[in-house]
């Protein structure tokens, strides 16, 4: 077991990540008892100490720095660098999202730290460790353990429960002063292909199209469906390539890897490219006109029919449940 563990918490459009909370669950489990660091890069920062503390840190770090307002691979390997150099931790977590990917085994190589990436589970075994992560795009799993050394992992989001919140804690809060210098890449703008208003990769419910939802006007019909849940509009590389939405909302081996609760499969046939991204979804309810479609393979619920009459009916029948809920 370790004791310092040091969790990496990101911040997008200046609101902390879901995933940051489930980096400190994963880093309490990993210290088995010891003490849980969080660390925020960025500025104006320190607003999220008491909310770091109330998910389970013990202690926190804050590193204000214009340059780590946007993300730059240069600034925030310098930055973390310089974080764990500070805290000698005896293990580090940050997510395994599109920061965690690119910065994580640059990290890793400048430390010679074994790296374990895109874990979904961690639990004890014994004074080890064992971490679970998915292989050959979902079909199997993994058990990986360190043997010696500073442990360094990625959490895949949506899958470690993050804790408890607990307004009663507290902790203790400090700043580190940073030298970040040779920066090769400048952030001029930053433009938002998409509108939606939950991020896909942490979305608990996900509401994903394919080729069978025809265009663009079908993927406004799911929009509707996921804003009614609270959750967030997916789909298919073949939607994707037909133009029917960007390629930001795609799912699967070349796109993103989902986990939510609950995902909606409307129109997609089922492709072993599509289902590497989804298929470890809690619960999968597919629907489509082909009864023969591999998606309903690994569903649990199918509804075999025409998604455009289908959706209007789940709308009503949601609807009604939120109103007896007083929703």
């Amino acid at each position: 077991m370790v004791g310092k563990v040091l969790a990496f918490c990101e911040t997008r459009n200046g609101e902390l990540r879901q995933v940051s909370f489930e980096a400190i669950s994963a880093a309490k489990k990993l210290s088995n008892g010891g003490e849980v660091v969080a660390a925020i890069l960025g500025t104006n920062v320190s607003n999220f100490i008491e909310t770091l503390y109330h998910y389970g840190a013990d202690r926190v770090v804050t590193v204000e720095n214009e340059v780590l307002n946007q993300y730059t691979t240069d600034a925030y390997q310098q930055a973390l660098l310089q974080v764990i150099e500070a805290e000698k931790p005896d293990g580090f977590i940050m997510g395994h999202t599109a920061i965690g990917k690119d910065v994580s085994p640059r990290i890793a190589a400048k430390t010679q730290a074994g790296l374990i990436s895109d874990i979904v589970n961690i639990e004890s075994n014994g004074e080890k460790v064992v971490c679970t992560r998915p292989i050959y795009s979902g079909k199997a799993f993994e058990k990986k353990k360190f043997t010696d050394g500073f442990q360094f992992i990625t959490i895949r989001p949506n899958n470690i429960k993050q804790l408890e919140k607990d307004e009663s804690r507290t902790g203790t809060a400090s700043s580190l002063d940073v030298e970040i210098k040779n920066i090769r890449t400048v952030i001029k703008e930053v433009v938002q292909k998409t509108a939606g208003k939950v991020d896909l990769s942490e979305a608990k419910i996900i509401v994903a199209g394919g080729r069978g939802v025809k265009g663009e006007e079908g993927f406004e019909l799911l929009q509707s469906l996921a804003d009614l849940l609270g959750g967030a509009v997916g789909a298919s590389r073949g939607a994707c390539d037909s133009g029917y939405c960007d390629y930001s909302l795609q799912i699967g081996q070349t796109g993103k890897v989902v986990t939510p609760d609950l995902y909606f499969a409307f129109g997609i046939s089922g492709a072993i490219q599509h289902i590497a991204g989804m298929s470890n979804s809690k619960v999968i309810v597919a629907v489509n006109k082909d009864p023969e479609a591999p998606i309903f393979d690994i569903a649990d619920y199918g509804i075999v029919g025409d998604l455009f009459e289908v959706i209007p009916l789940l709308k009503e029948e949601i609807k009604q449940n939120l109103a007896v809920a007083g929703v």
